[in-house]
């Protein structure tokens, strides 16, 4: 699979045997790859070489993913950059707090490569996708513009990681439309990205915290709709 344009992946892992093997298999396909061995130094490579795709073990000593997914979140420099966790566990716990926290995806250990490479290729295909110029939605006192990525709220800008703001985007596109799941995962994660099931819940939960209950709307069994 040839890469033309070289994203950048920072792999941040404590175990060097992991790291090893995760930049081999992604520089054999032509990506540019940058390793720190923990959460710190993940920041400090994050911060100066502003990657395209951060792959981010959930599970680490002094730092967790957790903790560094919040750090990249909450700045300017890497706010809107995509973030994978790693992780051996698969307690919906440890999902949820890896989503709450602002992850894009997360993928189980051990990794094969052929999986690997997949869910790297759809990771940066749905981030690479750039908004249709001057798209912008003014629905009750939020003003959405997909450009520039902005979110306003009666004249107060909201700060949303990347999945938080295609989602609003998309339940605000057609107010009054039932959105299903699947809808959903297909519009935000993209059909060949796995989440898990309490993905949704977890990012409306966010939104609403940020943008106020009375928005977005659950209808029971089927979806979600967004209400002006």
């Amino acid at each position: 699979m040839a890469i033309a344009s070289s994203p950048k992946i920072l792999v941040v892992d404590d175990e060097p045997d992991i790291l090893e093997f995760l930049s081999y298999n992604l520089k054999k396909e032509g990506f540019e790859v940058y390793t720190a061995l923990n959460g710190e130094k993940g920041i400090e490579v994050a911060f100066r070489e502003k990657p395209d795709l951060i792959l981010l073990d959930m599970m680490m000593p002094g730092m967790d993913g957790v903790e560094v997914c919040e750090r990249l979140r909450n700045d300017s420099r890497t706010k809107n950059t995509i973030v994978a966790f790693l992780t051996a566990r698969s307690e919906d716990y440890s999902q949820i707090a890896g989503f709450d926290a602002g992850g894009d995806d997360y993928i189980m250990k051990p990794i094969k490569p052929r999986v690997l490479l997949s869910r790297v290729s759809a990771l940066l295909r749905r981030g690479g996708s750039t908004p249709e110029a001057a798209d912008v939605i003014d629905v009750g006192d939020l003003h959405i513009d997909k450009e520039k990525y902005q979110v306003i709220k009666a004249g107060v800008a909201i700060d949303l990681p990347r999945k938080e703001f295609e989602l609003l985007s998309l339940l605000a596109s057609r107010p009054g439309k039932v959105f299903n799941r699947e809808e959903i995962l297909d519009n935000v994660w993209g059909a060949e990205v796995v989440v898990g099931g309490r993905t949704i819940d977890v990012h409306i939960r966010k939104l609403r915290e940020k943008v106020g209950e009375g928005y977005i709307k659950t209808i029971k069994g089927v979806g979600y709709k967004f209400e002006s």
